[in-house]
């Protein structure tokens, strides 16, 4: 009798065991799998487009400058609206006393098709380089006009 009751709590033992490493390994595909779906949705594989679309706008950047002799204070400016893989537009506005004129020029993989002014390019470039929008000086507000950041941190 004593025989028989330890021989069924071995193979309860056993049972249990067996039934441990498979509920192990269960949990282990499922941990791996769901490694798998965090990684993948990190890298912006899942779907058509992953969980960021490349299209979508993501660098901005704007320059502030003086375009014409007859103005001053930096009205005109140029902005740059880029997705990820660097297309977009860059919008240009030069203001005078008498007039305005808008420019709108698109632009592919960080590259105007027309050519850009060195305010435009410009824009470009601190879009691409996550520059964005320069933040104005607290004493005086002024910016630097080469690069469009205030005296400070040029």
């Amino acid at each position: 009798m004593l025989c028989v009751i330890i021989i069924a709590i071995a193979v309860a033992g056993a049972v249990a065991g067996v039934i441990g490493v498979l509920m192990g390994m269960a949990a282990s595909q499922r941990a791996t799998r769901a490694v798998r779906e965090c990684n993948d949705l990190v890298q912006g594989t899942v779907g058509s487009y992953g969980t960021v679309d490349p299209k979508a706008l993501r660098d901005v950047a704007i320059v502030r400058y003086d375009a014409l002799n007859e103005m001053s204070g930096q009205l005109s400016f140029s902005l740059a609206l880029l997705n990820a893989v660097g297309d977009g537009v860059v919008l240009s506005s030069i203001n005078g006393r008498a007039e305005t004129r808008t420019y709108a020029k698109p632009v592919v993989a960080g590259r105007g098709e027309q050519e850009l002014s060195p305010e435009e390019a410009q824009a470009v470039h601190s879009a691409r380089a996550g520059a964005g929008v320069p933040v104005p000086d607290q004493e005086s507000g002024r910016r630097d006009r080469a690069s469009g950041r205030t005296p400070a941190t040029a």
